[in-house]
C-alpha cells in the first residue's frame, strides 16, 4: 500500500500542475485532461484523489496559501533571531505576498483567481476567510508589539492599522502583476506604508 507521504506528494503534484495552468491560462484553460497531461498522470488518478473539480480547487487554494504562509513564518523567525525592529520584520514578511519573482507571481495569480471564485463557492470562501483572518491577525499582533516596543504611536488602533497596511499590500500586488516587478520600486512603496504606522524609533533592546 502506498505510504501516506506518497499520497501527499501526489496531491501536491496534481495541485501544482493545476496551479500552473490556472496562472497561465485562467479557468477557461483548465480541465482534468490538461491537468493530467501537465502533471504526467492519468485522469483516473486525479479523480482518485479529487472526486470533483471543487475538491481540487479547494486543495490547490489551500496549498498556495500554505506555501506563502511558510515563507512569511520563515521571515519572522529570521527577523526575531537577529532582533530586527518589528517594522523591518513585518516589511520583509509582507514582501513574500507580492509577485516579485516567478514563484511568487504564480502563487499570487492562483490566490487571486481562486479568491474571485470564492465569491460564489462556499468551500473556497472558507479557505479565503481563514487565510485572510490569519494574515490580519499576524499584522495586528505586529502592530500591538510595535506599540509595546515604542515603534508605533500609543493609542493606535491595531486592527485598523493592520487593515491599512494589508490594503496597500493587495493594491501593490495588483500593480506589480499587471506592470511587472521591475516597473517600480515595490519594496519602497510598501516600506512607506509600513512607516505610516511604525513611525517611531524602537526602544533599545535590553535583552
Amino acid at each position: 500500500m502506498p505510504r501516506l507521504a506518497d499520497h501527499d506528494q501526489r496531491r501536491a503534484q496534481i495541485a501544482r500542475a493545476f496551479q500552473r495552468l490556472l496562472a497561465a491560462d485562467g479557468f477557461t484553460g483548465v480541465s482534468f485532461m490538461r491537468v493530467a497531461a501537465e502533471a504526467g498522470v492519468s485522469v483516473g488518478l486525479i479523480q482518485h484523489y479529487f472526486p470533483g473539480k471543487d475538491a481540487l480547487l479547494r486543495f490547490a487554494y489551500h496549498d498556495a496559501v500554505q506555501r506563502m504562509s511558510e515563507r512569511v513564518r520563515a521571515r519572522v523567525r529570521d527577523g526575531e533571531a537577529t532582533r530586527l525592529p518589528i517594522a523591518e520584520v513585518l516589511l520583509g514578511s509582507l514582501l513574500e505576498l507580492l509577485p516579485l519573482d516567478a514563484e511568487r507571481e504564480l502563487e499570487f495569480r492562483v490566490r487571486q483567481g481562486l479568491q474571485a471564485q470564492a465569491l460564489n463557492h462556499p468551500g473556497l470562501a472558507e479557505v479565503a476567510r481563514r487565510a485572510g483572518g490569519e494574515l490580519l491577525g499576524y499584522v495586528t499582533t505586529a502592530v500591538e508589539n510595535g506599540m509595546a516596543r515604542g515603534e508605533v504611536e500609543p493609542g493606535t488602533d491595531p486592527m485598523l492599522a493592520a487593515r491599512l497596511i494589508l490594503a496597500t499590500v493587495q493594491g501593490l500586488g495588483d500593480q506589480v502583476v499587471l506592470s511587472g516587478a521591475d516597473a517600480f520600486p515595490a519594496r519602497e512603496v510598501l516600506s512607506r506604508a509600513v512607516a505610516v504606522v511604525f513611525s517611531k524609533h524602537p526602544a533599545p533592546d535590553r535583552h
